[in-house]
C-alpha cells in the first residue's frame, strides 16, 4: 500500500495549515486541492505547496464543488502511484486523532473503503442532526443495508483502483452530494465499508459551505437517483449475472440486515425454528434468481439423468442454506469438534503429526467450513485457506463480527501474485497447509482452465 491525503478546500484558510501539518506528521504525503477560493485563502492555502516536504497545491480555477475538488485530487495521486487516499475536509471538524485507527483498518483490509463513524458532541446544529437522519434512512433503503451507518463523513481512506474504476463508468455527485453518492456506488460494486467510530465538533467560528436551498435539493435528488437506480439494479440483476458467465461476477443478494435476523431466530428458537423461517426467504430467492435457478436445475438434471421439476431446486438450494446455517453455528461453538467424524481418523492423525507442509486441493462438497470452524485451535493455525469472498460480505462480515479469528489466515485469489506465491511456498516449506478450491475456474484468468468430462458433459476446471 502507498497511502497519501487528499484535503478538498473552498475559502477554509483558519486550520487547513494545522490539517496539513498533522498529515505530514503522520507521515502522509498530502494533495491540497483548492475549489477556486477567494484571494485571502486563496493565498493562504498556496503559501503550503511544499513539494520537498511532500505536501502539493493544486488551484482550480472556478468553485467546481467539493465532488470536483476530491476526484481531482483522487485522479493527481493516482497518477503519482499512490493506492490509497486520505479524504479529510478542511474545516477542522474531524478528530484527526483517529487517523491511526483509519489507516490501520486499511492495512488490514486494503480492497475497502475505510470512513469514519462520526461521534457528535452537543455543538451539533440541531438542522444537520435532522438532515443526517434522514439521509441515513434512504442510504439504508438504496443499499438494502446497515453497514453503512454514515456515509456523510469526509474523513475516510479511498481504494484508489475502485475508486478509478468506478468514476470511468458512473457519474457521481459534483458538490454537497459527492460524499453519499460515491459510498453508496462503491458498495453496489462490491466493495467493502468499514466504519471506524470518529470525534466530530462543529466549532463557534466554523465556516460551512452548505447551501441550504441548493444543496438540500442536489441531495434529494442524489437520492431520487439512486432509489431509482438501486431498484433497476435489482430487477435486472438477473439479466447482467446471466451475461457474465463466471461464478465470481455473481453478486451477493440481500441484506446484512436479514442474515442478523436469521442469527437472532437461531439463538433465540434454534436451528430447526431458524431453518423454518428461512424457508420463505430461500424460496423468493429461488425465484427471482433466474441464473441460480437454472444452473441448479441443469445440475440437478445431469445428476439424476432425468428432468427435474422446481421443487428439487428448490431443495437443493434449502440444502446450501443449511450447509451456511450448519458453518454459522459451528462458528459459534453450537456443534462441538466431537460431532465430527472424519472417514479415516487413523489417517487423518498422521497427517496431523507430519510436520511437512502440504497443498490441499478441496471440492465444494460436504461442508468444508464446518470441519475449519470445528477444528482444534492449533490445527487451524496450521492453515492458510485461498478464497474469493468478494460476492458473499453480508455473511462475511457477520462472521467476522462474531468470530474475528474466522476470517484469519484466509487469502483473496484476487490479490495472488508473485510476492503471494513466493508466501505461499513459503509457509509450505514451515510446515503449514494451503487449502484451495480446484472445482472452480479462476477469477482473474477465465481462460486457465482444461476441459473434462463431467457428468456427461466437458466442464471447465483449473
Amino acid at each position: 500500500m502507498k497511502i497519501c491525503a487528499v484535503v478538498p478546500s473552498y475559502n477554509h484558510a483558519t486550520v487547513i495549515g494545522a490539517i496539513v501539518a498533522r498529515l505530514h506528521t503522520a507521515g502522509l504525503p498530502v494533495f491540497v486541492i483548492d475549489d477556486g477560493s477567494n484571494a485571502p485563502a486563496a493565498a493562504a492555502i498556496a503559501a503550503l505547496h511544499n513539494p520537498d516536504a511532500r505536501v502539493w497545491v493544486h488551484r482550480l480555477p472556478v468553485n467546481r464543488g467539493k465532488g470536483v475538488a476530491v476526484t481531482t485530487g483522487f485522479r493527481l495521486a493516482w497518477e503519482a502511484g499512490f493506492t490509497h487516499a486520505v479524504q479529510v475536509d478542511a474545516d477542522g471538524q474531524h478528530e484527526l486523532d483517529t487517523l491511526p485507527a483509519l489507516l490501520e483498518a486499511a492495512r488490514q483490509d486494503p480492497d475497502a473503503l475505510v470512513s469514519g463513524q462520526p461521534v457528535y458532541d452537543a455543538s451539533i446544529p440541531t438542522g444537520r442532526k435532522i438532515g443526517r437522519w434522514v439521509t441515513h434512512f434512504w442510504v439504508w433503503i438504496e443499499t438494502w443495508s446497515f453497514q453503512i451507518s454514515d456515509s456523510m463523513c469526509g474523513f475516510r481512506v479511498y481504494p484508489l483502483a475502485s475508486v478509478r474504476a468506478l468514476l470511468a463508468r458512473e457519474p457521481v455527485g459534483r458538490r454537497m452530494d459527492f460524499d453519499t453518492d460515491i459510498m453508496v456506488r462503491l458498495f453496489w460494486a462490491g466493495v467493502p465499508v468499514r466504519m471506524v467510530p470518529v470525534k466530530v465538533v462543529y466549532p463557534p467560528d466554523n465556516t460551512s459551505n452548505f447551501d441550504l436551498v441548493r444543496d438540500n435539493v442536489r441531495i434529494s435528488w442524489m437520492h431520487t437517483r439512486l432509489v431509482v437506480t438501486g431498484l433497476w439494479r435489482w430487477l435486472t440483476r438477473t439479466h447482467r449475472a446471466s451475461a457474465s458467465h463466471h461464478w465470481a461476477a455473481l453478486t451477493e443478494r440481500g441484506a446484512l440486515w436479514g442474515i442478523e435476523f436469521l442469527e437472532w431466530a437461531y439463538r433465540r428458537l434454534g436451528r430447526r425454528a431458524c431453518l423454518t423461517l428461512m424457508r420463505p426467504v430461500v424460496l423468493f430467492f429461488f425465484l427471482t434468481g433466474g441464473e441460480q435457478r437454472r444452473a441448479s436445475l441443469d445440475y440437478l438434471t445431469r445428476v439424476h439423468g432425468r428432468p427435474v421439476l422446481w421443487r428439487d431446486g428448490f431443495r437443493h438450494c434449502m440444502d446450501f442454506t443449511t450447509r451456511t446455517l450448519d458453518s454459522f453455528i459451528g462458528w459459534t461453538g453450537g456443534i462441538q469438534p466431537a460431532a465430527i467424524v472424519p472417514d479415516d481418523p487413523i489417517g487423518l492423525a498422521h497427517m496431523a503429526a507430519d510436520p511437512r507442509g502440504a497443498l490441499f486441493v478441496v471440492a465444494h462438497f460436504g461442508n468444508s467450513d464446518l470441519a475449519r470452524a470445528t477444528m482444534d485451535a492449533a490445527t487451524r493455525a496450521r492453515l492458510t485457506i485461498l478464497v474469493h469472498s468478494r460476492h458473499a460480505e453480508n455473511i462475511a462480515a457477520l462472521l467476522r463480527r462474531l468470530r474475528p479469528d474466522a476470517a484469519q489466515r484466509m487469502v483473496q485469489v484476487t490479490e495472488l501474485g508473485p510476492e503471494r506465491a513466493i508466501d505461499l511456498r513459503q509457509r509450505v516449506e514451515r510446515g503449514e497447509w494451503v487449502v484451495i478450491a480446484g472445482d472452480r475456474t479462476p477469477v482473474l484468468s477465465h481462460g486457465h482452465v482444461s476441459r473434462i468430462p463431467f457428468l456427461g458433459k466437458p466442464a471447465a476446471f483449473p
